[in-house]
C-alpha cells in the first residue's frame, strides 16, 4: 500500500492506495501546534476504521505547501509507519516541464500533482482549477508543458475578510442564491460573493483558453468548492475530488519505475 499526504493551508488530506485504487481517505486540520504523537494516533485510528494496518504501508509520499508542519508530520510518519517519507520538490521531482521563462520559481507541489494527474487521467491540453484556501488555475499545453496560471483568494477567504472588516455584516453560508438582487444582507452577500466568484472563474477560464489557443481545452476542477462552482457554470467539464492524491501516487510510481 501507498500512503500519500496532501498538506494544504487549511487541511491535510491522507490517501491510502492499493495500486491505483483509493482504499480510503481522511482529513485533519492543518495545525502547526499538533505533536507527532497526536498525528500518529490519528493515523492509527483511521487505519483501523478502514480495516487496514500501518505495517502494510510500503511507502509514504508528501506534498506540502506548509513548511511549518513538515518536521512534526515527517516524525509521525517515521515513528508510527516506520517509513522515511518521500517529499515532492525535496528529492522527489514532480516531472512537470515548464515553458521557458526568466524565473526559477517552482509550482507548488499540490498544483504540480494536480496537473500531473489531470494530464494522465484526461489528456492534454488541459486547464486545472483547484478550489482550496486559494483558488488556482493552471494551463498545460498539448505537449504536457506547464504554460502558466493564476492565483486568487478562495471565496471563503474573501467572505471571512468581509466579515472581519465590517461591523454589521454577518458571516454567511456559502450557497448560491436564486437572484443577484437580494433583499436581505445574507442574500446580498451570497449574491456578491458566490455569484461574483463564479463569474470571475468563468472569465479566467475563457481568458486562459484564449491565451492557450485551445478553445475546446478540457477544464478539470478539484478542491472543496469545485462541485458548487461546476454545478453553476457550463465551463467546467470534470470534477475530480481526488486529483491531488492521484497525482502524488502517479509521481511516486513514475519515480519508482525510473529507479529514483
Amino acid at each position: 500500500m501507498l500512503l500519500v499526504i496532501d498538506v494544504g493551508n487549511t487541511n491535510m488530506e491522507f490517501g491510502i492506495f492499493r495500486g491505483e485504487e483509493l482504499a480510503g481517505s481522511f482529513r485533519l486540520m492543518t495545525d502547526a501546534n499538533r505533536t507527532s504523537d497526536e498525528l500518529g494516533l490519528w493515523l492509527c485510528q483511521y487505519f483501523q476504521r478502514f480495516g487496514l494496518e500501518l505495517g502494510q504501508v510500503e511507502d509514504v509520499v508528501i506534498g506540502s505547501v506548509v513548511p511549518q508542519v513538515m518536521h512534526t508530520l515527517s516524525t509521525a510518519v517515521r515513528k508510527y509507519v516506520g517509513k522515511r517519507p518521500l517529499v515532492l520538490d525535496d528529492g522527489l521531482d514532480p516531472g512537470l516541464p515548464y515553458v521557458a521563462c526568466d524565473s526559477d520559481e517552482r509550482l507548488g507541489p499540490d498544483r504540480a500533482a494536480a496537473d500531473i494527474a489531470a494530464i494522465a487521467k484526461y489528456g492534454a491540453p488541459v486547464i486545472v482549477l483547484d478550489f482550496g484556501t486559494a483558488t488556482t488555475l493552471d494551463a498545460v499545453s498539448r505537449e504536457g508543458v506547464y504554460l502558466g496560471g493564476c492565483i486568487t483568494a478562495g471565496v471563503r477567504v474573501s467572505v471571512d475578510g468581509l466579515f472581519q472588516k465590517t461591523a454589521l455584516l454577518p458571516r454567511i453560508e456559502l450557497a448560491k442564491p436564486d437572484t443577484v438582487l437580494g433583499l436581505t444582507a445574507v442574500g446580498q452577500i451570497q449574491a456578491g460573493a458566490v455569484l461574483g466568484y463564479i463569474g470571475a472563474i468563468e472569465y479566467l477560464i475563457r481568458q486562459a483558453k484564449s491565451e492557450m489557443g485551445y478553445p475546446d481545452v478540457k477544464v478539470v476542477a478539484t478542491g472543496g468548492l469545485s462541485r458548487m462552482v461546476a454545478d453553476n457554470t457550463g465551463l467546467i467539464d470534470v470534477v475530480d475530488p481526488q486529483l491531488v492524491l492521484d497525482g502524488l501516487r502517479i509521481i511516486y510510481e513514475r519515480a519508482r519505475l525510473a529507479g529514483t
